[in-house]
């Protein structure tokens, strides 16, 4: 009777044995499973930044900031941000009563107004006007004066269609 006991023990120890040994290998493989699939994402993840940060540089070519150059001309006037500066001076023109004094069109459903400005470097900035339903881009001639006052000349300009029309 004893043996027998000893007989079924085994056999059922075997079993749960052999259970454990089954589960744990699917879930080995099944995280082993995940973790390909994470390192391949994480793969297409890096090659996104890659792709992102050259754009990124790209798109910041035609930049003030990264144009060693064109910064030289503002060491003397010791300014932390000359493109911040010169973005706020020409958006102080947008303060007037009525159309911004560069637009050089009539608001149509309201007053144009400057929104985005990218200053190119030490000389020209591209900016965007509208009215809130009409818009177009100008870009604009500047000087930057050693008493840190700032001339805006308009160089050209385009108005928008829009697509309703």
């Amino acid at each position: 009777m004893k043996q027998r006991i000893f007989l079924y023990l085994f056999i059922f120890s075997s079993l749960i044995a052999l259970y454990f040994y089954a589960s744990g290998s699917n879930q080995v493989e099944s995280l082993r499973e995940r973790v390909d699939s994470l390192q391949e994402e994480t793969e297409t993840l890096k090659d996104s930044l890659k792709s992102s940060k050259l754009q990124l540089m790209d798109m910041q070519y035609f930049s003030l900031e990264n144009n060693d150059d064109a910064m030289v001309y503002y060491d003397d006037l010791e300014l932390e941000n000359p493109a911040r500066y010169i973005a706020d001076k020409l958006l102080e023109t947008n303060e007037q009563k009525g159309d911004n004094p560069l637009v050089p069109y009539e608001g149509m459903e309201s007053d144009f107004k400057i929104n985005k400005i990218k200053v190119l470097n030490h000389k020209w900035i591209i900016a965007d006007f509208s009215d809130g339903k009409f818009w177009g881009e100008i870009l604009i001639r500047y000087e930057l004066k050693d008493d840190l006052g700032v001339d805006f000349t308009l160089i050209d300009h385009l108005l928008y269609r829009p697509s309703s029309y």
